[in-house]
């Protein structure tokens, strides 16, 4: 007996095929089981019948010309009087992949060609049951109380094939998930499946005392370059060749992952001793001193590596990638193309840094930053000509620091601008109240040194003018101080700079001269006043008076080039005497003051003193 006769009322079934000996065969096979059928011969076809007279059952074709089956299927289900009309799909595709597809855009089943017709029959009767129940629930509730445990079978097997589907569907889900855990051009395991690993290692070293693992974080060391000069195809055939590397440097075990960008992680797993891991480091190293062959060019690049040793202590994988990060920063801070283990000092030490990173935001909120003065005396006089404004940062918790503690982390972060800038602010307001209140401080001048990012600010000469403009300070009071390296950076571009600043009648000294390099083509070139002799040079000049042959030559230079010599860190009378007997005009140093705050520098200043 066949299963249609259990459901008389849905019977009207809409074939869709291409082939007109398909449409044949199927119309009339299922018309000689009592079914009531329609055929189309294409996907527009096809839509428009199911939605003039929707039919119970549509039998759609997968491969059709203009419009494919899935095609059709998604705008049926895309419409609101076609959305619950069930889809059997008829391919003579047999692909898995094909079935997925099929499904998830909305097929009820997928039947293989060639058929047994009894097999379509059955299938239709199936899904036509479905619908049957759900017409019967609607239709005849008061019925249902009579034919609870009839239907409730029939819903079991339904549910059974439905968990089955589902099941299936899983499957489909784990390989989509195999490929969000790998990354797309090397196929490396990408991050969280490298921190899954890790997590699990973590684990066998508690409950194991002899467990042992390794944490290499690797770092490319030129591959922006790369990058830049050959373009991004050249570096992504660069990753995949350096992934294939780190593989051959590393055991079969072992998980080589690719976090982000040029950044590779390796566990070593089950090593036999902790040299092990520096062993797996130096030979990554050695493989990539080499030239790497990428077809059509070869190139060259390194790597820094950071070393974290496995232990109890750790609870999470995140606290490692942080320390083989921070490991692997040292490496670079090293020098680049080695590699560093780490160690608590590494932590302790970023961990200051980041403190005092956070610190100093703050610290620039609450202007809880100050300017000490360090007299600048002339040599010919013996009378303070001006001072060199110091910060220092008022810490909250009491400590004065001084800027070698903070000024490389301003630098580095960008802070240094808005310091600086504040610098240079508080240093002109504070000498035009001395020049206000004491006449003869008229002809001082403060010194502020610049940074190189202030600068390269877009913006830096409207600044200066605006800070001269509301200090109302005359710019031949100021005097800026560049460091010779700053000069050189930018050749041409600074020249143009300094000249509008020179507009400003603001003066110009390059500071700790003799440290940095300097091209004398471009120095005679600069509008500088004056050259600062760094304080190293003036500690070489002996007991005896004995003069450093670099002090000797820097004063020459700078009056050979119209400019005064002025010396940092003069501390002792011999000193002073050797620079005044060759000429330098102007010195600053212990031996006269140290930095002083605003109330002694004032003091100074009324009284005139000398030495």
């Amino acid at each position: 007996m066949n299963n249609h006769s259990s459901h008389p009322f849905l019977r009207n079934i809409l074939v869709v095929d291409d082939i007109p000996d398909n449409l044949r065969v199927l119309s009339a096979a299922l018309t000689g089981r009592g079914y009531q059928v329609r055929c189309a011969k294409n996907g527009a076809m096809a839509l428009l019948t199911a939605k003039k007279e929707p039919p119970h059952l549509i039998l759609l074709d997968i491969k059709m010309p203009d419009m494919d089956g899935y095609e059709v299927c998604e705008k049926l289900k895309a419409d609101k009087q076609t959305c619950d009309i069930p889809v059997i799909f008829l391919s003579a595709f047999d692909d898995v992949l094909d079935k997925v597809k099929a499904f998830s855009v909305g097929g009820v089943d997928y039947i293989t060609k060639p058929f047994q017709i009894e097999e379509v029959v059955v299938r239709i009767d199936h899904q036509l049951a479905l619908q049957a129940a759900k017409a019967e629930i609607s239709q005849f509730n008061a019925e249902l109380e009579q034919k609870v445990q009839q239907r409730t079978i029939e819903l079991e097997r339904v549910i059974h094939q439905l968990n089955q589907e589902i099941a299936q569907h899983q499957h489909t889900q784990q390989e989509l998930t195999h490929q969000a855990l790998h990354d797309a051009l090397t196929g490396l395991p990408n991050r969280p499946l490298f921190k899954e690993h890790l997590q699990k290692a973590l684990q066998r070293c508690q409950r194991k005392e002899d467990y042992l693992f390794s944490v290499l974080f690797i770092d490319l060391d030129r591959f922006k370059i790369i990058n830049d000069s050959w373009g991004h195809a050249v570096g992504d055939r660069l990753l995949v060749e350096i992934s294939r590397i780190l593989k051959e440097c590393s055991r079969k075990v072992d998980t080589v992952a690719r976090l982000s960008g040029d950044e590779f992680t390796i566990l070593l797993e089950d090593l036999q001793d902790t040299s092990d891991a520096v062993g797996v480091a130096e030979r990554i190293l050695e493989r990539l001193s080499f030239s790497i062959d990428l077809e059509e060019r070869k190139v060259f690049t390194g790597a820094s590596i950071g070393i974290v040793l496995g232990s109890k202590q750790y609870q999470n994988s995140e606290d490692v990638l942080r320390d083989a990060d921070i490991a692997m920063y040292r490496a670079k801070a090293l020098g680049k193309g080695r590699h560093a283990t780490f160690d608590r000092e590494m932590y302790t030490q970023t961990a200051y840094l980041s403190q005092i990173e956070t610190d100093l935001r703050l610290a620039i909120e609450r202007r809880e930053f100050l300017l000490h003065y360090q007299p600048i005396v002339s040599l010919t006089t013996g009378t303070v000509i001006g001072f060199e404004a110091l910060v220092r940062w008022q810490h909250p918790d009491g400590r004065l620091i001084y800027p070698n503690d903070f000024i490389e982390i301003a630098e580095d972060t960008g802070l240094i601008v808005p310091i600086g800038e504040w610098v240079l602010q508080e240093a002109c307001s504070q000498l035009k109240i001395w020049q206000d209140k004491i006449p003869h401080a008229l002809s001082l001048h403060v010194s502020v040194n610049l940074s190189g990012r202030q600068i390269q600010q877009f913006d830096f000469i409207d600044k200066l003018k605006n800070i001269l403009a509301n200090t109302k300070l005359n710019g031949e009071s100021l005097r800026l101080e560049l460091t010779e390296t700053m000069l050189m950076d930018r050749g041409n571009r600074t020249i143009q700079l300094l000249s509008q600043i020179k507009e400003q009648h603001v003066q110009l000294s390059i500071d700790d001269f003799g440290t940095g390099y300097s091209s004398l083509s471009y120095l005679h070139r600069f509008p500088v006043n004056a050259l600062k002799i760094d304080r190293s040079f003036v500690n070489l000049i002996d007991s005896q008076g004995e003069s450093c042959e670099i002090v000797k030559t820097i004063i020459t230079l700078a009056h050979s080039l119209g400019m005064k010599a002025i010396a940092e860190g003069v501390e002792t009378p011999n000193q002073l005497m050797h620079l005044r007997n060759l000429g330098c005009e102007a010195a600053q140093g212990y031996f006269f003051a140290k930095p002083l705050n605003c109330q002694m520098a004032e003091s100074i200043i009324a009284n005139n003193q000398q030495w």
